[in-house]
């Protein structure tokens, strides 16, 4: 193999879910121990959205370098996952069959829950109800996702968001937070669209400069 570090090794794997079995893909650091343990949720199933989006590929390896265990999964419909897309109710009970398969795998760690847009959204729907200790949220499609009865995870939580998103208007996440999660930490990126095209170190660098001192870092 030619120069270059090492790829973290990757695992397929299929989980329980509640409408059958889910598809993933789990990736440990290089370290022999993880220090954390992530779940990141994609984005819409019905417009592209898969466990293999650049976003969420981007998050997932941030978290890696800082130490953490990852699990990417697929949503019912999705992939070789099972069912049908279900709104936003089934696959926050996807979501929380996720979080149930990394603390099965690894006890005791502290869990990030993390999404991107229509994931990201759903994440926030989940997180009183899984309990995390860090909730990442990245563009969060919060009027696409039912959030009757949202509860505000006690966590530290991270939303990144570009201010020329034109598929969830920076406006409108703005207006959520002040109006339903004034404890988040909103942090928004100058001229960064939704898929943040030729931005995505920059969600990098947010993510690892944002790092709750509350959570172990596994790297600078």
């Amino acid at each position: 193999m030619s120069g270059g570090a090492p790829r973290p090794p990757t695992q397929q794997q299929t989980i329980a879910g509640p409408a059958g079995p889910l598809e993933a893909l789990i990736e440990v650091p290089l370290q022999a121990a993880p220090l954390l343990a992530a779940v990141i949720c994609h984005p819409h199933p019905l417009h592209g959205g898969t466990l293999h989006n650049k976003v969420v590929h981007t998050v997932a390896r941030a978290l890696r370098g800082a130490g953490a265990a990852t699990l990417r999964f697929n949503f019912r419909g999705v992939g070789n996952s099972a069912g049908r897309y279900d709104d936003g109710v089934g696959e926050s009970d996807d979501a929380l069959a996720a979080v149930s398969a990394v603390r099965e795998r690894w006890p005791g760690l502290p869990l990030v829950l993390a999404g991107f847009s229509f994931g990201a959204a759903v994440a926030i729907a989940v997180a009183a109800r899984a309990q995390p200790a860090w909730l990442i949220s990245v563009a969060p499609a919060v009027e696409r996702v039912p959030l009757e009865g949202f509860v505000v995870p006690a966590c530290p939580w991270l939303i990144v968001q570009g201010d020329a998103d034109e598929v969830v208007a920076a406006a409108t996440v703005r207006q959520w937070r002040e109006r339903h999660a004034g404890a988040a930490r909103l942090v928004e990126l100058a001229g960064v669209g939704h898929f943040f095209h030729g931005r995505l170190h920059e969600l990098s660098h947010c993510l690892l400069a944002e790092w709750p001192a509350a959570l172990t870092r596994g790297a600078p």
